[in-house]
């Protein structure tokens, strides 16, 4: 058996995140159908990242095992061949026997992406999360220095978490603005909790907003309570841009 890699490209508009259910279409079950329709094996394909509904991605790793003699760099080219055109595989190649995409990651890069203007965009509207408030910038510029390094986010995870340590290191996390209404979030992390940078970003805008201090993020930090922290900002404006190994 062989050990294939993939790094995957999709808009989630269509699906209910990475993971396969029971009642609805998963960027997973689409994946292990197309492998199906190549193969004639039902493979399980291991995501680094259990994106949610929703959600983007550009640079999502995945990995499965097969006899098949497609060889490794041609999986992209078939698997394309077969998938919808919301789902693209850009690579494919051998990996070790015991490489493991969630397992081996060091590091993830998400983006998020906001259109602040007085109406919400038409052509970008799955992508960008409208805010038609006036938000400033730089408040949440230095909002941000708060919550690099290593700590405990227990405040910024949704419920329904299984996860016992919440403690998350942050490499680095900036805003970047363009002109003449496009910002964007960017945070790399060693892992990150259930719907933590959603949970961040809508913290972030409430800093914005003049709603909350730059200080209160730390106060939030420490306090460990979910309630202190901002609301969830929608799934479209989140994109996996790398996972880093």
């Amino acid at each position: 058996m062989r050990n294939i890699k993939l790094v995957l490209e999709y808009d989630g508009t269509n699906y209910a995140g990475w993971q396969r259910q029971k009642n609805a279409l998963a960027i997973q079950q689409v994946l292990e159908g197309a492998l199906y329709e190549l193969t004639g094996e039902k493979v399980t394909v291991i995501g680094a990242g259990r994106t949610d509904s929703g959600v983007h991605a550009r640079g999502q790793v995945a990995n499965f095992f097969t006899a098949s003699r497609i060889p490794a760099e041609r999986f992209s080219f078939a698997l394309n061949s077969v998938l919808p055109s919301d789902i693209r595989v850009l690579e494919s190649q051998e990996a070790p026997h015991d490489f493991h995409a969630r397992y081996w990651a060091k590091a993830k890069h998400y983006s998020y992406s906001i259109c602040v203007r007085p109406h919400a965009p038409a052509i970008a509207r799955n992508y960008y999360y409208h805010v038609s408030d006036v938000l400033d910038v730089d408040a949440m510029k230095a909002a941000t220095r708060y919550i690099i390094g290593t700590h405990d986010f227990r405040a910024f995870q949704s419920a329904g978490s299984s996860v016992k340590n919440t403690v998350r290191t942050v490499y680095e996390a900036y805003w970047m603005w363009e002109p003449p209404c496009y910002l964007y979030f960017h945070i790399k992390g060693n892992g990150f909790l259930y719907n933590m940078v959603r949970i961040l970003v809508g913290t972030f805008i409430e800093v914005g907003r003049h709603k909350m201090l730059e200080s209160d993020i730390r106060q939030i930090l420490e306090s460990g309570d979910r309630e202190k922290a901002g609301p969830t900002a929608p799934a479209h404006g989140l994109c996996l841009e790398r996972v880093y190994y």
